[in-house]
């Protein structure tokens, strides 16, 4: 029987407190599920994959996708609204006798008329609730209620059974015997012996479970003999709790609390352990401070086995003008030895370690901003002795700056420093960048006419280096010094739908002040300085027409470039090299005005460039194919050079030629060819110590291929080939063993490379480009993932440092979905190594 007229207040909906009991148990970083009706299996929505290309695909989100159909979800409504806004204007609509064809019907046993007994199967409904028992009694004046055998609850967040349900609606109190619950949106289920709701914000279990696995088949859960939960204050304590795998607990705590909401709150983070070659067994435990709601801080105490105790600290603060971050590691007295392999250690016989980092951006007001990003640490050895995952092991330097700065419409401007620290184990201090300290800049941009720019580029910086490497005679060493540069320029831009050209002229002058022991470091003067006139042209056509390629339309484009540069020769072998070195012989070189980085050395030229390149554009304007050619035709012998490079008197630069497709969003391919067409003496001597010559081959060679497999799984293969420099072959791959399975692998293997040799008859050592076949890095695992456990075990074999000493390294990850994961580096490594992982 269903009846329309209430003869229940409105409002009024019997048992619905016992929901605040469980509604916010599970944690705030879970990812949502969708609840699907009776019989269907509770998925989420699919995984989206990184597109191919992509430098560093973001983690994959916690999913639910291998769950089982849950039984707890028999009684779930899907046609139920999901709006709670509704209840307070619904009306309640109940229905008895469900159960017995209405043969009960509803019964007063009371001579008050404001008691009812309702049994026979009774259904209360209002808004997104809906209550089931076998049997309700209700007394509409004390709002009291009494629900017996098989009660089943249902909102927009939860569901609840339990065998018996007492309380009242006003005040909202209850007691449930015997509780099973599901929250409808974080997948958190789990049972209680007793739940009870003081009011709807504080509800108490006891000996409660909770879990995200599915009901009644818990891989994992937490079993507390109390819980209490507070939504004031969005926090749960539980006492007597244990955490269990499979039913064998392996965490006891006494007394823990966590969120019930967003809400940051203080306590302990998961623990990282591992291992480390040099450091032996570690273990952090963090604990996190929730100061307020704009800082807050962690507290991090470590152990190495072999080295002592290290206690680590982080404080994050965010202010209206300024936010930033200050850690430090510190540990007091290092037990462990100096390794210094390469006798190249800095540590002094110190045994005070420590790492320091501080990060800041403030806004100062009219403009102005200031910005810090300070790394140090204690010494060059701590990275390979207190690196705790497989990615930091390999940081060789560190970098620090801080600067205040401004900019208007058309210019900027710019006052600070830049520090730079060598942290390789394996190479001396001196290998570390010039200190910048300090660096000011200007640059003006603006425009003159429609078709003119006119500005300036600026910069001052005083150079200076703490470990100068030793002078060799009649070679520059490192002297310190403050450089200015100025490059006032005019740049104009003509163009139609299918043409441009863009001449460009600029003046730089460059001037020095060194330090007054300059002629110790083998310099004859102590201000030089340089000043010279740049000038080129840069121009191009662009055709397209319509094409079909395997039966798919596209717009092919043919591009034809020329770029004509003009820049007279200057002297500079008395000009110190501070931040400057010859750049890597690329495309994009065609078309620039200088071929070393930093102000130290400007190229001389009169050179012309030309290119062609086409390209595939499909009906969507993505570029599914390009091909591109060119080369530098000099017209004048290459006379500014790098100390110890003799001038060069090449006709033309390499042959440059690069590839590029990618068809489908299955599979892409990049190529990349130099060919060098002039003879000249190689750098290094060959494996019989003598002199050669080098030249009518190959410079450069670069293949890298990407498939997708299986959906989720990617392989990726890269040849890499630069002449004097190496030959590697890279191969890396996510295999979808099956749905739950799936296998990793990487191996970074050298052909040829640079390595120290000996002659026959004993000659050298000598540094050769020759053949090494050894691996660089390889790294073999497995992942498997299931309803509500993951994990994933990583080995990894690679070289440490420019020693060429190699080591190992095992990882093992495991995840409890919706509570988190220990050791969640192996995770931030695979996505560097892999390109495409997630």
């Amino acid at each position: 029987m269903t009846s329309r007229n209430s003869i229940l207040p409105k409002r009024r909906l019997l048992a619905t407190a016992v929901a605040f009991i469980v509604s916010s148990a599970a944690q705030a970083a879970q990812a949502p599920a969708t609840v699907a009706p009776s019989g269907t299996t509770t998925q989420t929505a699919p995984v989206a994959t990184c597109a191919l290309g992509s430098f560093l695909c973001p983690p994959r989100p916690i999913n639910y996708n291998l769950c089982r159909p849950n039984a707890m979800l028999a009684f779930y409504e899907p046609a139920i609204t999901k709006d709670t806004t509704l209840r307070e204007t619904a009306v309640t609509d109940v229905h008895s006798g469900i159960d017995d064809g209405n043969a009960s019907g509803v019964k007063v046993e009371s001579p008050e008329p404001d008691v009812y007994h309702l049994t026979g199967g009774v259904r209360l409904e209002r808004a997104d609730q809906v209550m089931r028992a076998d049997d309700v009694t209700y007394n509409s004046a004390s709002t009291a209620y009494d629900a017996k055998g098989n009660v089943r609850y249902q909102e927009a967040g939860m569901l609840v059974s339990a065998d018996r349900m007492t309380g009242t609606t006003t005040p909202n109190q209850a007691d449930a015997d015997h509780v099973t619950y599901q929250l409808l949106q974080s997948r958190g289920n789990g049972v209680a012996d007793h739940a009870k709701v003081m009011d709807p914000q504080h509800g108490r279990f006891n000996m409660a479970t909770y879990s995200t696995c599915d009901v009644g088949s818990h891989v994992w859960e937490f079993r507390a003999k109390t819980m209490n939960l507070n939504k004031d204050t969005g926090v749960g304590e539980a006492r007597s709790a244990t955490m269990r795998y499979k039913n064998v607990p392996f965490m006891y705590l006494p007394y823990f609390s966590f969120p019930l909401d967003d809400r940051r709150k203080s306590g302990f983070l998961y623990p990282t352990f591992g291992s480390n070659t040099y450091s032996g067994v570690y273990l952090t435990l963090p604990y996190y401070f929730n100061l307020a709601p704009n800082y807050d801080a962690t507290v991090e105490p470590g152990f190495y086995s072999d080295r002592g105790l290290m206690l680590g600290g982080e404080f994050r603060y965010l202010l209206p003008q300024s936010n930033g971050s200050f850690d430090l590691h510190y540990m007091a007295h290092d037990k462990g030895e100096d390794q210094d392999v390469s006798h190249t250690s800095d540590r002094d016989g110190s045994k005070q370690r420590w790492l320091l980092q501080i990060a800041n951006s403030t806004n100062l007001g009219d403009g102005f901003h200031f910005g810090a990003n300070i790394n140090r640490a204690s010494d060059n050895q701590y990275f390979r002795d207190f690196g705790n995952d497989i990615y930091t092991t390999g940081v060789t330097l560190l970098s620090s700056s801080a600067y205040v700065s401004k900019g208007g419409k058309y210019w900027s401007a710019s006052l600070g420093a830049d520090d730079y620290q060598n942290v390789d184990a394996g190479l001396p201090n001196y290998v570390a960048p010039y200190r910048r300290w300090p660096r000011g800049t200007f640059n003006f941009n603006a425009p003159v006419l429609s078709w003119l720019d006119g500005g300036i580029d600026t910069e001052i910086v005083n150079f200076r280096k703490e470990d100068p490497a030793p002078v060799s005679p009649g070679f520059p060493g490192q002297v310190d010094g403050t450089r200015l540069d100025l490059a006032p320029f005019l740049a104009a831009d003509f163009q139609g739908a299918s043409w441009f050209v863009r001449p460009r002229i600029e003046y730089r002058y460059t001037d020095y002040r060194l330090d007054t022991d300059y002629q110790h470091y083998n310099y004859t003067q102590r201000d030089p300085s340089r000043s010279l006139p740049i000038a080129n042209v840069d121009a191009g056509l662009i055709f397209d027409k319509q094409t079909s390629l395997f039966g798919t339309d596209y717009t092919q484009t043919l591009e034809p470039r020329l770029y004509y540069l003009y820049v007279p020769y200057r002297n500079q072998n008395n000009l110190p090299l501070f931040d400057t070195s010859a750049m890597s012989f690329d495309f994009w070189q065609l078309f620039t005005n200088n071929r070393f980085s930093g102000a130290d050395r400007q190229m001389d030229a009169n050179n012309l460039t030309a290119a062609l390149t086409t390209r595939l554009l499909d009906d969507h304007g993505v570029e599914r194919f390009s091909a591109s050619l060119g080369q530098i035709r000099y017209f004048s012998d290459q006379k500014v050079q790098t100390p110890g490079v003799a001038p060069t008197n090449f006709a033309g630069s390499d042959y440059i030629a690069q590839v590029a497709m990618q068809f489908n969003d299955d599979w892409r391919m990049n190529s990349s060819y130099q060919w060098n067409p002039n003879k000249q003496q190689s750098p290094y001597l060959n494996t019989d110590a003598q002199a050669f010559v080098q030249g009518h081959e190959t410079d450069l060679a670069t293949v890298q291929v990407q498939r997708r497999l299986k959906g989720d799984g990617i392989i990726n293969f890269s040849y890499r080939y630069r002449r004097n420099v190496m030959e590697q072959f890279d191969t890396s791959v996510v295999f979808p063993v099956s749905e739950r399975w799936r296998a990793l692998a990487r191996w970074v293997f050298a052909r040829r490379d640079v390595l120290p040799v000996y002659a026959p008859g004993g000659i050298g050592p000598f540094n050769t480009f020759t053949y090494s076949h050894r691996t660089l890095d390889a790294a073999v695992g497995v992942e498997y993932d299931s309803c509500c456990v993951a994990f994933r075990v990583l080995g990894r074999h690679f070289v440490r440092d420019y020693t060429r000493e190699t080591a190992n390294a095992i990882m093992f990850e495991m995840e409890f979905k919706g509570l988190g994961s220990f050791n969640p580096e192996t995770g931030s490594f695979l996505r560097r190594a892999i390109l495409g992982y997630q």
